[in-house]
C-alpha cells in the first residue's frame, strides 16, 4: 500500500487551504487509481451558511474531493510531476446521501481512460460504507 500523508499529498496536487479536501491517501498507484480520507470538520465555513439549521456539506466539494483524489492518481505519475488536473466534465453524477460535520468520507477514483492529456475517472464516496455520491470526472492535464 502506497501511504501519503497531507504533505504527500501537497508534493503531488497544487491545493491548498481552503480548498484541499483531503486528509490522507490510504493507497494509490500511479495513473491508475487512489483511495484517500476527508475527516469533515464542524468548523468549515461552509457549514455556516449551508445550512444553519442542518449543516450539510456541498455536494459540489464531495466531487471536488473526489476530483482531487483523482489527481493525486494522474498526477504522481512521473511525466506528470509539477502539472495541474483541470476539470473537463462531470458526466453520471449523483448524489444519494448527505455529508454532514464530523463525517468521515473514503474518497475513491479509478482512472478507467486515458488518451495523451485528456482521460475519465470513475469516482464514489462513501461516509460509514453508504455511497453518498458517485460520478465519471473528465480531467485534462496541462502545464
Amino acid at each position: 500500500m502506497n501511504y501519503l500523508d497531507i504533505n504527500g499529498i501537497k508534493e503531488i496536487i497544487p491545493h491548498r487551504d481552503p480548498f484541499l479536501f483531503i486528509d490522507y491517501i490510504e493507497d494509490y498507484q500511479a495513473g491508475e487509481y487512489a483511495i484517500g480520507y476527508k475527516v469533515v470538520s464542524k468548523q468549515a465555513d461552509f457549514f455556516a451558511g449551508h445550512f444553519p439549521q442542518e449543516p450539510v456539506m456541498p455536494g459540489v466539494l464531495t466531487i471536488e474531493a473526489l476530483a482531487q483524489v483523482g489527481a493525486v492518481a494522474i498526477l504522481s505519475v512521473p511525466e506528470n510531476k509539477g502539472k495541474i488536473a483541470y476539470f473537463a466534465g462531470i458526466n453520471k453524477c449523483k448524489f444519494k446521501g448527505k455529508v454532514s460535520p464530523g463525517d468521515k468520507i473514503k474518497l475513491e477514483t479509478k482512472i478507467i481512460r486515458q488518451k495523451g492529456p485528456v482521460g475519465v475517472g470513475e469516482a464514489v464516496a462513501s461516509v460509514a460504507g453508504k455511497v453518498v455520491a458517485s460520478a465519471e470526472l473528465m480531467f485534462m492535464v496541462g502545464p
